[in-house]
């Protein structure tokens, strides 16, 4: 399928201009700065990180500051679905049901029901297991 919407420009995926005018000078060379993010990244304290690269803490912390860093755990999560599967969703919704509920309630139902049905099945295997052989005249 070919792409119908306006593609992304040019600058998509750079930092805003206003966020880089409001982010605080930062006082060290772009090595240091690099050199402290990958200490960061290895797990050492800021002020250990200050005293190998030679350079004050509170320059070491604002780059440090600025620094993405991966959650833990995250909280929430996308669902790319088709319209049919959302409007399916929509009519599923409980009121002001959060979607998120509303998902997990419909899996709940799909796993409940899935595990009956092979509960049913395993039953009706069995059954027709218990009959002999060869049938008697």
């Amino acid at each position: 399928m070919a792409f119908k919407g306006k593609p992304p420009g040019s600058g998509s995926g750079e930092m805003s201009r206003r966020t880089v005018m409001l982010r605080p000078a930062i006082a060290l060379e772009p090595r240091q700065r690099d050199e402290a993010r990958r200490l960061r990244r290895a797990g050492h304290e800021p002020a250990f990180i200050a005293e190998t690269i030679g350079a004050p803490l509170e320059e070491v912390e604002k780059a440090l500051v600025q620094m993405r860093m991966p959650r833990p755990e995250t909280t929430r999560g996308t669902l790319n679905v088709t319209l049919a599967a959302h409007a399916l969703v929509m009519k599923e919704r409980q009121g002001n049901e959060p979607l998120w509920q509303t998902m997990d309630r419909m899996l709940d139902e799909l796993l409940r029901l899935r595990a009956a049905e092979a509960a049913r099945a395993r039953r009706r295997r069995e059954d027709e297991g218990a009959l002999p052989l060869f049938p008697e005249t």
